[in-house]
């Protein structure tokens, strides 16, 4: 059998697996060491230990656990909370009010951690309940905590790009600059979407009730906006020293899960069941990215040896004659059906190492180029029908979401991430202007 068809038969056993329910991790890992086995004996178990070598040598990993412990204890000690309810109180007054203060607090969040999950968890137990007590339609309440909560790998500090710094050796403190701008523009859409909806059917998100605004005094109002002073403390704390050189990435994340236990504190939240509850989430996300990301790596190595990268850029550049654009444009599309049904982290490890090198090849700056990668992961969150954030929105909405209504509210929020993908293609200075302007490069 030649080298491409077993790679291809790789690749399809490995969706097979996950069709039929078997997690990430040991769909991956078991067809890295069978395939090994196969072509080059018991000497291709080192594979899989070499994996795991380099998984411990990267030392940015060390990122992950402070990254997501700052988004669970801000959540835990009901600091996310206080925001929603300045933006509840503040927006909640215009139609699809809510909706939109819900992306502006996905965004606070995004800017505090570095994970879609830590958004949908907020979302799911803060302002889903409040969206359905003011009565908005189910969809729309759907589409903007999933959309929203995706906005968590593309705004720093993102781990996604932690990780793909780590792939395409490029700075970090470059590559969460160059998000910024497109996740802002992003959100950006998201709510100039809420608001002509909403102008055009405002059932589908109807103001707060005047008897219940007339129940907050001004003062009172006011008071709130201290709630969004405390996550702009944080962001500062962490990113400053780190964009001007001042700490290394890992000293920066520990900076800022510092910081968050010490608002926490502040604020006298910080109790034994925040710190637990924390803790042991901490603990089962860290475990379950460092086992996917070293089966991705092993099936990484065995892919990469079969010359697959290779016979790819042959493909694209040798045979079809294609133009850049359109070698960037099937990239792109090729990480969109595979985010169907592989984790990003899973594809970022097997697939865009090949990728980096061929983006290198035809010319692309690798930091704009992980800003498409990362968006692109965001529209695989959402897309059926193994889009992550549509199996936690199940798992954590009330039972009349159905999967029918989750997978159709979705669909508008997509199309405008294509859009800011498109835009970002098209203008790459979206994404470049603000690394280029701090590091004149």
């Amino acid at each position: 059998m030649s080298h491409e068809w077993i790679a291809i038969l790789m690749f399809s056993t490995m969706l097979l697996m996950m069709i039929t329910g078997q997690r990430v991790f040991g769909a991956i890992g078991f067809i890295a060491v069978v395939a090994a086995l196969l072509l080059w004996g018991p000497g291709g178990t080192d594979m899989g230990f070499s994996a795991v070598m380099k998984v411990m040598r990267w030392n940015a990993l060390l990122t992950l656990p402070m990254f997501v412990f700052m988004g669970y204890v801000m959540s835990e000690s009901r600091l996310a909370a206080d925001l929603y309810r300045m933006f509840h109180v503040w927006f909640g007054p215009l139609p699809g009010g809510l909706a939109i203060g819900t992306v502006l607090l996905m965004v606070m969040i995004s800017a505090m951690n570095g994970l879609s999950v830590a958004g949908m968890a907020i979302g799911a137990t803060i302002a889903l309940p409040e969206l359905v007590k003011h009565r908005y339609d189910k969809p729309m309440i759907s589409g903007v905590i999933q959309a929203g909560s995706s906005l968590g790998i593309l705004i720093p500090p993102s781990v996604v790009l932690v990780l793909y710094s780590l792939i395409a050796r490029q700075p970090v403190s470059q590559l969460w600059l160059a998000g910024i701008g497109p996740g802002l523009l992003m959100a950006a859409l998201f709510i100039a979407y809420i608001l002509i909806r909403t102008w055009l059917n405002p059932a589908l998100a109807p103001p707060m009730p005047a008897e219940e605004r007339a129940a907050i005094t001004w003062p009172q109002r006011f008071r709130l906006l201290r709630a969004g002073i405390l996550p702009i403390i944080i962001f500062a704390a962490m990113m400053i020293p780190f964009v001007k050189g001042w700490t290394s990435l890992t000293e920066s994340s520990v900076i800022g899960a510092v910081s968050s236990v010490v608002a926490a504190v502040l604020k006298g939240r910080f109790t034994r069941h925040v710190f637990e509850i924390a803790t042991r989430q901490t603990l089962a996300i860290t475990c379950m990215f460092m086992l996917i990301i070293m089966a991705a790596l092993s099936f990484g190595a065995v892919f990469d040896g079969l010359g697959a990268g290779r016979a790819i850029g042959r493909l694209f550049l040798g045979e079809m004659h294609l133009t850049p654009l359109q070698v960037l444009l099937i990239m792109q599309a090729s990480f969109l059906i595979l985010g169907m049904f592989l984790d990003d982290t899973a594809m970022l490890v097997i697939v865009a190492p090949i990728y980096v090198t061929m983006a290198r090849s035809l010319g692309f700056d690798l930091v704009w180029y992980g800003i498409l990668y990362t968006i692109t992961c965001q529209i695989a969150y959402l897309t059926p029908p193994f889009g992550y954030n549509l199996f936690l929105m199940r798992a954590l909405a009330p039972r009349d979401f159905t999967l029918g209504v989750i997978y159709r509210s979705v669909l508008p929020f997509v199309m405008i991430m294509l859009l800011t993908l498109g835009l970002v293609i098209a203008f790459p200075g979206i994404a470049m202007w603000l690394p280029q302007s701090i590091y004149g490069q």
